[in-house]
This record gives structure tokens, sequence and C-alpha cells, in this order.
């Protein structure tokens, strides 16, 4: 980009650059409008009216006749588009444009009218506005470097003095006044298609990663105030919901911003933006308390219209798409809070569902405002201590790994007892391989594709329950072979062939299902923690579990060498039987936290995630099934087959 002229433009750049604009618009065919040279167009009126009108009266004829000749042109493209219901309506406002720049109207109203038209033009023959992901602004300083610096100065505000000469001089992308009114899109079309007429060449040639880099970079040279613009955008949900994917940002401007929160707030945080683009993808896919109470709102008002199905959408996507991505977050600052926000919105949506009173449903909006008020403070960056983030590293790694490491050492120890130690091999490469899926899925998870809450929430359900259908099985046969004749019986005619074919991969199976539900949900937790100021005490408190969970691991297989063979069987049948009845209840009720099922919601019962118990009706009767089935099948497997000889040692 040799340079970008400044937004004052020589009058034969003028005259080339709408002969461009007439040339693109009458080549676009009836069924693919040239949109973009239109919405160009217009963003050239809303910055450059100020270099022909001031206080209602000409300043520079030929800029006062572009402007003209210009609105005069949008009108005839807007016209030419394909039918549309907003088109009467685009037209108007052509009209209204035209005729404000007709009557030197002020420079106000005519940016305000030229930006109006284009915001509504997108909306209503949208067309591609951002780059499909955050521009990589590492290599733009270099960028610009080498393609800007010669003509521009390598600050972007000082070109050299041969090119100060030049009519007009290259653009200072220091002007403040101008920046204000300049979109990064604005940027890109003129880095894209350069300016006939100057030495501002199109830089088309350059991949379309790279121009969006270059256009962010120079839009933010202007501003300056980053640190505070951070903290705005870190601290106000209100500022988040204005921008909230990149198309937005990138056909923002500053002077269209500073309308809505200050001139002081829109500059900073434009500075922050533009240099961090990414920050508005992770922001919006970590979910939003504002995006809670907004669809919230919307449930309601769509319950109380009498549509139970918009009003149940709407409430669903308040946790899934709201609250569910800072869920994880939340749970290590204030896991009592969490879980009573989870609960909150559960019984709002089994109230639409139950067909409440909407008077009931406003009680219960109203009490959860007054949570998410509270969960407001604990999400915010000062609530996060280094104690709080090394026992919420340390927590959550411990508890997910519990669970896994309870079956895994039990599988290990039974294949050690029966002294097939050739199976092994399949128990440590189902937990390893569940390790390694882990990985996957966390890189799958944060540089191609975003997870849903809802996708996140039926992973879990299916791995809980499978894993818990899995482990009945599993617990009522070891609680079979807990009488020392039977296990003679099973070593003697069965252990050889079963191990020798399926189980093995049985084993396999089993291992990884159980760690890598377990892996899932810890990578859910950890992506909503990490922080790379915080990331060593992170990884301390990540260490410390897995050092404890090592531990717990070798205290439990040298136990249970130490345990008769009779006893290992019987007690192993029990914590796994315990554990079929916890992922149970956890599978069902991630079922209902992702829509699938409803939720009936019992008064006056606690709610123990850990224990997989949930106050509703239908958990509880998974977990009810559950037991059951082991209690009949622990019958069963008991049924008396002869003497029963002493214990066998193992």
């Amino acid at each position: 980009m040799h340079r970008i002229v400044s937004a004052t433009v020589h009058p034969v750049m003028r005259l080339i650059l709408l002969a461009l604009a007439l040339c693109l618009s009458a080549t676009a065919s009836a069924e693919e409008p040239d949109v973009r040279t239109t919405w160009r167009l217009l963003d050239y009126i809303a910055v450059d009216y100020s270099a022909a009108v001031s206080n209602g009266q000409v300043i520079d004829d030929f800029e006062y006749s572009e402007m003209v000749e210009f609105s005069s042109t949008v009108g005839g493209q807007i016209a030419a588009l394909p039918g549309s219901s907003a088109k009467p309506g685009l037209i108007a406002m052509s009209v209204d444009l035209r005729q404000a720049i007709e009557k030197k109207a002020s420079i106000e109203r005519v940016s305000r009218l030229a930006r109006a038209l284009g915001g509504s033009l997108l909306e209503a023959y949208p067309v591609p506005l951002a780059p499909r992901s955050p521009p990589d602004l590492s290599r733009a300083a270099s960028l610009f470097a080498q393609n800007c610096a010669s003509c521009h100065g390598a600050a972007g505000s000082a070109p050299p003095a041969a090119m100060q000469a030049l009519d007009p001089p290259p653009i200072d992308f220091t002007d403040i006044d101008r920046a204000r009114q300049r979109s990064a899109f604005g940027l890109y079309q003129v880095i894209t298609q350069g300016l006939e007429g100057t030495s501002m060449a199109s830089f088309a040639s350059l991949p379309d990663d790279d121009r969006w880099a270059l256009a962010f970079y120079a839009g933010s040279i202007a501003f300056e105030d980053v640190a505070r613009g951070e903290r705005i955008w870190r601290e106000d949900d209100g500022v988040r919901q204005l921008v909230p994917d990149l198309e937005t940002l990138a056909a923002l401007t500053p002077e269209s911003l500073a309308d809505q929160i200050g001139e002081d707030r829109a500059l900073a945080l434009m500075a922050y933006l533009r240099a961090n683009p990414d920050e508005v993808v992770q922001a919006n896919d970590a979910g939003s308390l504002a995006h809670v109470r907004d669809t919230l709102d919307r449930s309601l008002l769509a319950y109380q219209a009498g549509d139970r199905e918009e009003a149940r959408e709407l409430a669903l996507s308040a946790y899934l798409d709201g609250f569910e991505p800072l869920e994880a977050l939340l749970a290590t600052r204030d896991g009592g809070l969490m879980r009573e926000v989870e609960q909150a919105l559960g019984q709002f949506r089994a109230g639409i569902e139950s067909g409440a009173d909407p008077s009931e449903l406003q009680q219960q909006r109203a009490r959860i405002d007054t949570l998410l008020a509270r969960a407001e403070g604990a999400l915010a960056p000062e609530a996060a201590s280094e104690i709080s983030t090394f026992l919420g590293a340390f927590t959550i790694l411990l508890r997910e790994g519990i669970e896994a490491i309870l079956v895994v050492i039990a599988m290990i120890a039974f294949v050690k007892k029966s002294q097939r130690s050739e199976v092994l091999p399949y128990v440590h490469g189902g937990w390893i391989a569940a390790l390694l899926a882990g990985v996957a899925t966390w890189v799958v998870a944060t540089y191609f594709v975003s997870i849903s809450g809802a996708s996140r929430e039926m992973t879990e359900g299916i791995g809980a329950l499978l894993a818990a259908v899995i482990l009945v099985s599993v617990g009522i046969w070891m609680h079979g072979k807990s009488q020392a004749e039977e296990w003679r019986r099973y070593i003697q005619e069965k252990m050889g062939k079963a191990l020798s074919r399926g189980s093995a991969w049985f084993l396999f199976g089993l291992a990884f299902v159980v760690v890598y539900r377990e892996a899932f949900e810890t990578i859910l937790f950890y992506a909503a923690l990490w922080n790379p100021q915080s990331s060593g005490i992170i990884l301390a408190g990540a260490l410390s579990a897995v050092a404890l969970l090592a531990f717990i691991a070798w205290v439990m297989l040298r136990y249970s060498r130490k345990l008769p063979i009779t006893q290992f069987f019987r007690y192993s049948a029990i914590l796994i039987a315990i554990l079929a009845v916890i992922l149970a209840g956890k599978g069902v009720g991630a079922f209902q936290e992702a829509g699938v099922l409803s939720a009936t919601f019992i008064a006056g019962l606690p709610r123990l995630a850990e224990l997989g118990f949930f106050p509703t009706v239908e958990t509880i009767g998974a977990q009810l099934l559950t037991l059951l089935a082991l209690i009949a099948g622990f019958r069963i497997s008991r049924s008396p087959s002869g003497p029963q000889p002493a214990a066998v040692e193992g």
C-alpha cells in the first residue's frame, strides 16, 4: 500500500473515482448488485462532506458538486437493486440524503443520513464485510513496513519529504478527526481497490487476510488508550453487546460508536478492539450475562403473548448461549452461586413447560436478575485472585479425575488379580487414547469450530449415560464373582477365552469412555479459566492435582493387592455401582440442560451436582431405576450355586 490519500481528495481523482463507481455498478448484474461499491460511496460522503460544506455554505465548489453527484449515483444504484421489502425505504433514504446535500445541510446531518443508509443497505442486501477469522495483527506491523511506510512513514504519521509534495499528500493516520469517521471495512476497500489518479495502487494481490490485517492496523494508529479500552470491554456487558461480531467491528466507525457510549470511551474501545479483534470472537464465544437478561425478557414477553414454543426456545438460548459458556469460570469463583443460577434458569424453563402463571414466571425472572448481579461481581476480572485461580485449577482436575481414576484403577487391579498382565496394555491404551482425544477436542474447539452449549451438554450426557450402562453391567458381574467358588469357576472355564477375544477390547472401551467424558468436561473448565497472565498459577494448580491423583492411584493399587480376591470384587462392585448411579443422574441432567428432556422440579430438595443428584423427577427417577437394576442384578448374580468356601487370596 504505497499510500492511502487524504479524505480531501484531488478533483481529478474524484472524477476517476466516480467513473470507476459508475462502471462497477453498470457491470454488476441485477442478480448480484455491487452493494459494496454503493456502500463505499456512502462511506466517502459521510467522511468527505465536511470538505465541501461548512455552516451551510459551500467551501469547495468541486467537492460540493461531487457530493451531489455521488448522492445521485447512490440513488440510481439502489433503484437498480433487485426487489425487496426494504427497497422502497432505501430509495426514500437516498432521496433524503440527496436533498440534504442539495440544501447544504449540516455536516452532522449528512454524515448521519449516509451512515444510516449504508447500515440499512447492508441489512437488506447482506455482503461479506468482515474477515473470515480475526486478522493476525502480529504480522501487520511488518506488512505495513513493507508496503506502506515508504509513502506514509514508519509510524503512519510522517510521510517522507518527497511524498509530502504530492497533491494530495499521503494520509496522516494519526489525524484523529479523520480516523473517527473511518471503518476498518472502508480502509480494506481502499487497500483492495486502490484510488485511481493517485499513487495509491490496488493491493488485491495480497492475501485477503493480509489486507484485513493492514486495514485494522492502519485504523488503530490514531488511537492510543488501549489499556482503558480493555477495561471497558471486559467490565461492561452492554458495550460487548454493541459489538457482537467481527462484521459489526469492521463496519463500525468510532464516530458512530461515540453516539452510543461517549467520545472518550468510544476512542479507547476502538483502540483496543482494532488492535485485538480476536477479543470480539472470544467474548461472544464465551457467553454473556447481558444475553441471558435480554433473551429471558424476550422469552417472558413471548410467553405472555401466548407463544409457549418461542418462549421455550428463547429460555433455552438464555442458558445454552448466554450462561452455559460462563458456567465453568463461575464454578471456579463461586460454585454455589453457579448452581443457584443454573437451577433458577432450569426452573424458569420448567415453568414455561408446565404452563405456569405469567406472574410466577415474572417473579422467577426477578430472582434470576438478582443472581446474575451477583454473578457479574464474581466474574469481574478483579474478583480473580491468585489463590482462587490456583484452587479453581486444582479442584477442577481433582474432581473430574477422581471419577475416572476409580474406574481405571479398579480395572487395573482386576487384571492383575486375574494374573492376566498381557491385557494391561488395553486398559492403559484406553485411558491414554481418551486423553489424546481430549487434547484433539481442545485443538478443534479452539482453532477450527466453536462447540455450542447444546453440543457440550449432549456430549456430557451421552458419555455419562453410556458409562453408567457399562458400569451397571460391570458392577453386577463383579458382585457375582465376589463368591470364591464363582471366581474359581470363572478362572478355570472362561477367563482365558474371554480375555483372549473381545473382553480386552471391552476394557479398552470402558477406560476410554469413562476418561474421555471427564477429560471433555475438564477441557471446558480450563478453557474458561485460562488466562495468559495467570498461566503459571493455573499450571501449578493442575500439577498439584495430578500429583494428588497419582498418590491416590498408588494407594488404591497397593491396598487392592492386600485384599482377598472376593473382598476386592465386593468392594469394587459397590464402588462401581455408586459411580453408575451418579453418572445416570448426570447424564439425564445434561439432557435436561440441553433442552432434550423436560424437567419437573421438586421443591425443597438440594442440588448435589457432584453426586449427580438434581431435584427433578426425571433425574431422581433415572437414579432409582439404575439402583433397582443394580439391586436386582446383585441378587441374581449372588444366587447360590453351591457351598461357599473360604476366601481365596489374590
